[in-house]
This record gives structure tokens, sequence and C-alpha cells, in this order.
């Protein structure tokens, strides 16, 4: 089976871009399973209810997120209505929301989403590897395809998580930093991997904000409101081959559109 998984989606710019491309290329390269890191979709800082619909009427069946899924309050009461949008699941328990997905393919495969945010220049939250360690406890040994988005800054602290649960979880895809990596592997165990699948939005920018904003803020570091930038819009994410049977992966691809100039 053929996973797609979308790096994080920045603002309008990154919806419209899966709005426009997205069922082409979900229907282009036999895509069986789509999941996109939706926590930048609304204005570049968290989600709405009105956006992850709009989002999962595109034929995304996951939403994974990260540190800024909790920024627009209206989205709070949504998380108990929509179990396909994931927060991390090391977050408190008393967090809205879960971290957790398990459903089956439109082929009947069972599959199970894990979202995990790591520790390392972010927020203290709970350990991810025994976060991540009791959940796949959970799981029911029917389910074989299991993927991981982890949310985190250091490359070396999403190293150590793939080789932790690597030949246990299908693939590990790190998100956050927004910069797509060039280091995606298959591991000895079947555990495909990559440090991050960069962004879906705006690349003439910093990260997605616009350079105009960022650029002052780093120099006279002063407080600055971040606006999302326009030009050079592209969808990253990668595209990983998984063996419904074993759950162990075959190959994981690197996937990059380019949709806009300004």
């Amino acid at each position: 089976m053929k996973v797609l998984f979308v790096g994080d989606i920045v603002g309008r710019p990154g919806r419209d871009a899966l709005k426009n491309h997205l069922g082409h290329i979900l229907e282009s390269r036999h895509i069986d399973l789509c999941i996109a890191n939706a926590e930048n979709a609304a204005a570049g800082n968290g989600i709405t209810p009105r956006l992850g619909e709009e989002l999962l009427g595109l034929n995304v069946d996951v939403l994974t997120s990260g540190n800024h899924i909790f920024d627009k309050k209206e989205a709070l009461p949504y998380f108990e209505q929509e179990p396909r949008l994931l927060r991390p699941a090391n977050y408190p328990p008393t967090a809205p929301g879960r971290g957790l997905w398990v459903s089956q393919t439109r082929a009947s495969v069972p599959y199970a989403v894990i979202n995990l945010q790591g520790r390392v220049f972010m927020p203290a939250i709970d350990c991810p590897f025994r976060s991540g360690e009791a959940l796949l406890a959970s799981l029911s040994r029917e389910i074989k395809v299991i993927l991981i988005d982890f949310h985190a800054e250091a490359t070396a602290e999403k190293q150590a998580l793939a080789w932790h649960f690597d030949g246990r979880v299908s693939a590990i895809i790190g998100t956050h930093t927004h910069v797509p990596t060039a280091d995606e592997q298959v591991l000895p165990g079947g555990t495909a991997y990559i440090s991050d699948s960069g962004m879906t939005g705006p690349h003439d920018s910093i990260i997605g904000v616009s350079k105009d904003i960022i650029l002052p803020k780093f120099i006279s570091q002063m407080p600055a409101r971040f606006d999302t930038a326009t030009g050079d819009v592209r969808i990253n994410a990668v595209e990983i081959v998984v063996s419904p049977e074993s759950g162990r992966a075959s190959s994981i691809e690197r996937f990059c559109m380019k949709v806009s100039d300004s």
C-alpha cells in the first residue's frame, strides 16, 4: 500500500495548494492513505473546526499536529467532535483530544496513526518514548501498518526515536521545522524515516512567514506579529510504500510540487 504524508500545512497558501492539487496527486500516485500535519493551517498558527472539515473533505484521512495545535481556542471542542484530528499523545491526559487514530483504509487494511512531540527545545511535556510504548502496547496485533508523526525540533531526538521503534512501526515522519531534509531511508527493521517532511505553503518566506517581518525581528529583537507569506507555494510530502501483511516499509520518497511563483 502507498501512504502520502503531507508536510506542515501553512495558512491559506498551503490549504489552497491542497485544494487545487491533492485530488490529482492521490489519484495519479494511487495513494491508499493520506496523512497531513495541520497545526499551522489557520493563518500559520493552530486550526479551526471549519478548516479541519475543509482539509478532511479533500480526502485527507488523518490530521496530525504539534505545539501550535491549541493556539485557536475554538478548536478545543472540535477535538471531541472529530477524532481524526490528533494532538501529540504525550501532552498531559487533561489536554483536549487524543494522540492515536485507528481505522481501515478503503481497501480494508487496518492502520494506526500516532502523534508524538519532542522535548528538546520544545515545551516540557511527557516523554515521547514512553508515550509511544504505551500506545503501541494498546494496539491489536492485527494492526501491522503503524505510522508516527514526530513533531520535534532536534534531529538527534528524531533519529533516536526512529531507532528506538525501528521494526515496530511502519514509518516515523518528522515535522515542525518546515525545512525538508534529505535523509529519507528505510531502517534495518523496516521502518521508513525522514527527519522532516517539510512544509506545504509559501517558500518565498522564512519557514512560511513574511521575510519583511522576520528579518527585522532577528535584527532588532523586537516583538512582531507573524503574517503568512504568499510566494513560491509548494507541496512538500513523502510517499511511503508499506506491506499491509507485515507493516514493513520498502521505500520512502520525497515529493515536492511547486504550484505558484507569486
